[in-house]
């Protein structure tokens, strides 16, 4: 069975196209070819990754979802058998996610031999309130045979909240079953310079393999390499393998 990941917040500017180029990076890394696909009506930022042939399709006809293209989204997904990564937009978050259950999608990918996974982002800093909300309200709309993978960014700021870690807060304990994988990404701190070297490449569109082939100075080259080797780390620990292998 192969898998669906899409990638649903309704705060922007939160790491969700990260989170996408991170994905398929991964797999290609395992060999894997993954139909990438931007479904972002307003910042296709996953589409700027030239090397990862991300599809763009935009999915929103005014504030609605165009059935027609989302149809499309569904047959695309029909005729691979690799994995699939899908970034959607924080504007379409809301219309996107009830349309979802409205036909309920879940199932029917299931029925296809697809399953579905839902991955989010929880920032630290002034968006973890809007992030923890927008993680309740998913778990709250998708059926409970749709699981999770919740990314926890720390960029601004660590995921914590009166003392207490994600792990720790009622939102998690709550629905921890629905969650099937953590990751944790590595804390870099804008104003460092592991966090600049990151955000240079993010803002290039470039994935690790071709910032580092760009790179003209050794230590830059060397600390992509230490973030890279973290991130693959928390995907690769990954006891149930729907990241590394699929279902």
């Amino acid at each position: 069975m192969s898998t669906v990941h899409m990638v649903l917040q309704g705060k922007g500017g939160v790491g969700k196209s990260m989170l996408a180029a991170m994905l398929a990076q991964f797999k290609i890394s395992k060999g894997q070819t993954p139909l990438c696909i931007d479904t972002d009506p307003v910042n296709a930022t996953f589409a700027g990754y030239d090397s990862l042939d991300v599809q763009t399709l935009d999915v929103m006809q005014g504030d609605k979802i165009n059935s027609r293209s989302f149809d499309m989204l569904i047959e695309l997904i029909s005729k691979t058998t690799e994995d699939t990564i899908i970034d959607n937009g924080a504007s379409s978050f809301i219309p996107m996610s009830s349309y979802l259950m409205a036909n309920d999608i879940p199932a029917l990918l299931q029925e296809m031999g697809h399953q579905l996974f839902v991955h989010t982002v929880i920032t630290g800093g002034q968006a973890m309130p809007d992030t923890l909300g927008g993680f309740d309200a998913l778990v709250r709309q998708f059926p409970d045979e749709c699981q999770f993978v919740v990314w926890l960014n720390p960029y601004w700021g660590k995921v914590e909240n009166e003392g207490l870690s994600f792990e720790e807060m009622k939102v998690y304990k709550n629905y921890s079953d629905r969650v099937i994988k953590l990751i944790t990404l590595p804390e870099l701190k804008p104003d460092e310079t592991y966090g600049q070297d990151f955000s240079n490449m993010l803002k290039a569109r470039r994935t690790f393999e071709e910032a580092i082939d760009a790179e003209e100075h050794i230590v830059p080259r060397q600390r992509l390499k230490i973030i890279q080797r973290k991130i693959f780390s928390e995907l690769d620990n990954d006891p149930a393998k729907v990241l590394t292998y699929g279902a």
